[in-house]
């Protein structure tokens, strides 16, 4: 056999190694022999073949000749391998000694070639007992070393040639299941192997998804049933929820609705619901209505206590025109949270409707398909396209129905209007949602469906390019539950209860009712403008500039609701300057002014880009309102929250774009 291994390899020496640390290297490797179940003999053989190496690279001579011929060797050919030519007595302790130097995929290569005719050794003899462990050994540290080299899917036809060739010889058990283990705990990692590679590698795809198919069907559904938890090398549930969240983006719609409906028909209940959100994408994505009665019609055969299908029907019947049983849908709501939402918004019901539906789909229905654009969903697109006006106009006919779209299109464009002055609401109600109720459910009902999932955004923006007007939606790595954009005003005693709203979160409309929602720390009897007279314009700013931009936005701002001059375009955009003014102006005609104090006391950079910056900042602030003799109407006692602030490039200036108050 020719070992592709040389002799400084072979002891573990270095090419400049001293005949002292030669001996003691051959001391040492005499010493610790592998202790895995090899044969005395085999043994014997391994420390031969290291003394042998040992007295080569010990005498001047030999090893001066030696190497010379791998300087001759190497200058000849210069990617060879240098080989030991062993005797077929010495080859299974050959093998060994390449496996222990890190060679591990040529151990096992030879090693299974070795085992195959004419070579194979004689049945139950000590050699094909070697041979079947050191292949064994061999083939799962080979396959580790693939693995960290990401190489997922080589790594996995490692183990299942390994797991072939002992099955076939039927000697070892044990080492065969410890490779069964390690293919199992490797599928996740070959899904998103296969998954995410090009395109044009159909065969890789499709291997991914049977994979996947595979691995959903073992588990019993989404959620892992007990008798797949408790085996060796399978995902957790957390773990196996963030790698399904992690390969949907390399799924089309199709493919997720084509799983989906399988998993659902062979029994996994929980994937009845990700159907009718893959359908409402593909409908709601390619213009195609039919898509969305598939969803509609899926929704109502789900059957499950805990969930509440009206929120996701009234939406369903919106978008395909049926605003009398999207209305009834709404009416018949479970949850408290979201009646109250729906009462209390600034614009009628039908535009509430339009409201809420337009941030399902971009919160909850859109993201995670590889095709399916999840940004600026505009519902007046849906409305003016001729295939869906086309349909509803069917459905309108066979339902003699009187409401139409152009209906919902112009409720749409009201709320719009209405809802530009929508000021953030509380997440209270969030904290009052029983722990261990929402820790019982499965994750897709946590993310989608759970009871509290009607958490407003924090803040409202106007959608830019088209004439209707959106809101902002608060972004969530693992529980996006969709949101709702804010009551137009909240109570004192709500804010009270709340004391962790962020300075900024205010209402730009509101009514001689509302009291201020801005909680601060101590008051500043006179007030400063702080806001920089000079932008900030550094490629990468330090956290010293980054926190006296935001102490210059909260300053400034709170000098301007008092009743001062200040120019807060240096550190924020137009549209949170104007909602500082709105709201400064609503207090002035109802006689009323803010005394706030607030304090950025540390930060901390949570992502940062060329053009954008996000950070987490902890804000001490306390407030006063008072009536126009001085008579105070409310006040705020010094409270500490976090408060994430969103920072953006305009051109060479650092603006604040954003922020979502935490707490």
């Amino acid at each position: 056999m020719d070992l592709p291994i040389d002799h400084f390899r072979l002891l573990g020496v270095s090419p400049s190694a001293a005949p002292e640390a030669v001996l003691r290297r051959l001391e040492t490797r005499c010493d610790s022999p592998p202790d895995q179940g090899f044969t005395h003999e085999v043994l014997l053989q391994r420390a031969d073949l290291l003394r042998r190496s040992a007295d080569l690279l010990t005498d001047p001579a030999d090893r001066a000749e030696y190497e010379a011929a791998l300087l001759r060797l190497s200058e000849s050919h210069p990617n060879g391998t240098v080989g030991l030519d062993l005797p077929t007595s010495s080859e299974v302790a050959g093998l060994m000694l390449l496996w222990e130097a890190n060679g591990a995929l040529e151990a096992f290569q030879l090693a299974r070639q070795g085992l195959q005719p004419p070579q194979a050794p004689a049945l139950g003899s000590g050699r094909e007992a070697d041979l079947t462990l050191l292949a064994a050994l061999a083939c799962r540290d080979a396959a580790v070393e693939e693995q960290d080299q990401r190489r997922y899917e080589s790594a996995a036809q490692l183990l299942i040639d390994g797991i072939e060739l002992q099955q076939r010889m039927g000697k070892l058990p044990d080492q065969q299941r410890q490779l069964e283990d390690a293919l199992q705990g490797l599928t996740p990692f070959r899904i998103l192997d296969l998954l995410s590679r090009d395109l044009g590698d159909q065969d890789s795809h499709q291997r991914g998804l049977k994979l996947l198919d595979e691995l959903v069907v073992a588990r019993g559904g989404l959620e892992a049933t007990d008798a797949y938890g408790v085996q060796p090398g399978s995902l957790n549930q957390e773990d196996f929820e963030s790698f399904f969240q992690q390969i949907r983006r390399f799924l089309t719609v199709q493919e997720q609705i084509d799983l989906f409906s399988r998993w659902f028909e062979r029994g996994a209940a929980d994937a009845g619901f990700l159907t009718v959100l893959a359908l409402t994408a593909a409908g709601f994505s390619r213009r195609k209505p039919e898509f969305l009665e598939q969803a509609r019609d899926r929704l109502q055969t789900l059957a499950n206590a805990d969930l509440d299908p009206m929120p996701l029907l009234g939406c369903l019947d919106l978008l395909l025109g049926n605003v009398k049983d999207a209305d009834r849908h709404f009416a018949l709501l479970r949850d408290p949270d979201l009646q109250a939402w729906f009462l209390n918004h600034p614009g009628d019901r039908l535009a509430a409707q339009c409201e809420y539906c337009r941030a399902w789909l971009e919160r909850d229905v859109l993201p995670g398909y590889r095709d399916v654009d999840a940004s600026g969903v505009d519902l007046d697109a849906w409305f003016a396209d001729r295939d869906v006006q086309g349909f509803v106009d069917r459905l309108d006919r066979k339902a003699s129905r009187q409401i139409g779209a152009e209906e919902i299109t112009l409720a749409w464009a009201t709320a719009g209007d209405a809802s530009l002055a929508a000021s953030s609401d509380a997440a209270e109600s969030d904290q009052d949602v029983d722990s261990e109720d929402t820790d019982a459910m499965p994750f897709w009902q946590q993310r989608f469906w759970q009871p509290s999932w009607f958490r407003p955004a924090a803040a409202a923006v106007a959608l830019v390019g088209i004439t209707v007007a959106g809101f902002a939606l608060l972004r969530r790595n693992w529980d996006p539950a969709p949101l709702l954009p804010e009551i137009a005003s909240l109570s004192a005693e709500e804010e009270e209860v709340e004391g962790k709203q962020e300075l900024d979160a205010v209402s730009s409309t509101v009514d001689d009712e509302l009291l201020d929602d801005e909680p601060i720390a101590s008051l500043k009897p006179d007030l400063e403008p702080s806001a920089p007279s000079e932008p900030l314009l550094s490629n990468d700013p330090t956290e010293a500039e980054l926190q006296a931009l935001l102490q210059g936005w909260l300053d400034a701002k709170a000098l301007m609701l008092s009743g001062e001059p200040a120019e807060l375009s240096v550190v924020a955009r137009e549209p949170l300057v104007k909602r500082v003014e709105q709201e400064r102006d609503a207090d002035k005609a109802a006689g009323r002014s803010k005394s706030i104090d607030a304090s950025i006391t540390t930060i901390e950079v949570v992502d940062r880009s060329p053009q954008r910056i996000e950070l987490l900042a902890q804000v001490a602030y306390s407030d006063r309102l008072q009536a126009a003799d001085g008579t105070v109407i409310d006040e705020t006692a010094p409270t500490d929250f976090i408060v994430t602030y969103v920072l953006g490039r305009d051109g060479t200036q650092w603006r604040l774009h954003d922020y979502i108050p935490g707490s």
